[in-house]
């Protein structure tokens, strides 16, 4: 079977721009059954045989294999990912939270958590242990006109509804069905983080069952909370409830779209560059994203206010450098959004981190190797992203976890097939060029968009943060039941 090269329509549909956050991971992403001690938990053969007889009594709704709920509860957006949990337990407040992972403690199992089901690498779902399902701690409340409470389940369109008409707004991302929790708890950017930060920024309290089922909340200065700015995805605990407060949402979105066609090597760097030197001076309110899609070229900018002179540079610069320049009106917030909503349906992809940047001379030496394997590659992508802005304010970087302010720019390499039998061919690809950047010195990458290929991870999502990080590790959860591959330990 021949891959596809996605046409215009087709990706902004299936990739949904990726850079605004599309394919954010869960609340707290995890789920692998290796032990406290890397050593391999035998699964659960039987829980209707083995186990039920344990089972509380009390509120929680357990599905095991048989059950027809099972089937769908297991899976995530990603096809590719294919994991059968001996128990997933369907939550609907704290207290259910509790008793799940109070009985998973009681049974060895190791405890996967899914909210929205969007992790990459498939850390919600896990093979042999317990996964909690998060989907039924959706409510949102108001404590007063900016600050609000959610739970972790909450969809990225559910919060939108119920911010937009209030005229408020928090930074997160585009794909609407992504789950504000894994989002928030590694980070979280979109088309508003260089205007208000990151979405973790805007995070104030969260309530977390620990990996004994104990209850506790952290708010202002605790270290938890700091944790969670970031650093939270997987490591600690089940986060069941966060307080956030909104931002006064702007009136409208602008967008700008500029593309290239039959691109070689030498024309997509060069196009790369200049993009770089003109997104460099764009203001808070501007959002860009640099494309290679197969052998197209496609830069999108987005405005929340009036085009300054900035704003013109770069666009007289992109419709320069590129064949076809085309923009929207400026639209109310919520109808723009919607543009950027994406597939809901689940499909075959594998998408990571390709590091984070300063500059264009990170990665000039290096740049048209990497090119070179994306153009002879169709249904491979290669984006970057700006960060900046607000993103790097001081205040935010000394209360958070997260680690990459100081890049301006982000990158990921995407990859999408239709049947199973193209998946090992395109994933050799992708190897072929995260080793490419690697080799180069590309080192720092963004935890929300992981890779289980990523040697020194540690480092790599947590910079110099990670000791501290396993120091909670020992205080919420020392028995390790919440892990998954690339979780945080002792």
């Amino acid at each position: 079977m021949t891959q596809r090269k996605y046409n215009r329509k087709e990706f902004l549909k299936l990739a949904a721009l990726a850079q605004a956050a599309l394919y954010v991971p869960l609340l707290s992403c995890n789920g692998n059954s290796t032990g406290k001690n890397g050593k391999e938990d035998k699964p659960v053969d039987s829980i209707a045989t083995e186990k039920e007889t344990a089972l509380p009594e009390k509120k929680v709704t357990y599905y095991k294999k048989g059950d027809k709920e099972y089937e769908l509860l297991r899976k995530g957006f990603n096809k590719r990912i294919d994991k059968f949990p001996s128990l997933i337990a369907l939550c609907k407040d704290t207290e259910e939270v509790a008793i799940a992972v109070k009985y998973a403690v009681a049974n060895k199992l190791p405890v996967a958590i899914k909210s929205g089901g969007h992790c990459m690498e498939g850390f919600s779902v896990n093979d042999g242990g317990m996964v909690i399902n998060l989907s039924e701690l959706n409510k949102i409340g108001w404590v007063d006109k900016e600050i609000f409470t959610t739970g972790p389940g909450a969809k990225l369109s559910q919060l939108y509804d119920e911010l937009l008409p209030k005229q408020r707004i928090i930074p997160g991302g585009s794909c609407s069905g992504v789950g504000i929790g894994g989002l928030t708890l590694g980070g979280g950017y979109g088309l508003l983080a260089r205007n208000f930060g990151l979405t973790c920024d805007s995070l104030l309290e969260v309530t977390m069952v620990d990996g004994k089922g104990n209850i506790v909340k952290a708010s202002g200065s605790d270290e938890l909370l700091w944790a969670c700015k970031g650093g939270g995805n997987g490591n600690f605990g089940v986060v069941t409830e966060m307080k956030f407060r909104s931002h006064p949402a702007p009136a409208t979105l602008q967008g700008y779209r500029f593309k290239s066609y039959k691109t070689d090597t030498a024309k997509a760097r060069y196009i790369l560059q200049q993009w770089f030197d003109a997104a460099a001076t764009l203001p808070p309110t501007c959002f860009s994203a640099f494309v290679l899609n197969g052998k197209t070229v496609y830069i999108l900018l987005t405005n929340t206010a009036a085009p300054d002179a900035a704003v013109n540079d770069f666009i007289s610069k992109m419709s320069a450098a590129n064949e076809k320049t085309t923009q929207t009106k400026a639209e109310p917030l919520a109808r723009a959004l919607k543009v950027f909503y994406g597939r809901q349906a689940p499909l075959y992809f594998k998408n990571a981190s390709a590091g984070l940047y300063k500059n264009f001379a990170d990665i000039e030496s290096c740049i048209d190797a990497a090119i070179d394997t994306v153009l002879a590659t169709p249904g491979m992508i290669y984006q970057v992203n700006t960060l900046g802005g607000n993103i790097a304010d001081k205040n935010f970087e000394t209360a958070s976890a997260f680690p990459h302010r100081a890049y301006p720019y982000f990158s990921e390499l995407q990859t999408y097939w239709e049947s199973p039998k193209q998946e090992a061919k395109l994933l050799e690809r992708f190897r072929q060029v995260e080793e490419i950047f690697t080799a180069n010195g590309i080192s720092a990458q963004y935890r929300n968009y992981p890779d289980v290929d990523f040697k020194n991870w540690q480092s790599a999502y947590y910079g110099t943060g990670y000791e501290r990080l396993q120091q909670l590790k020992e205080k919420y959860d020392p028995d390790n039941t919440i892990r998954h591959p690339q979780s945080v330990s002792r």
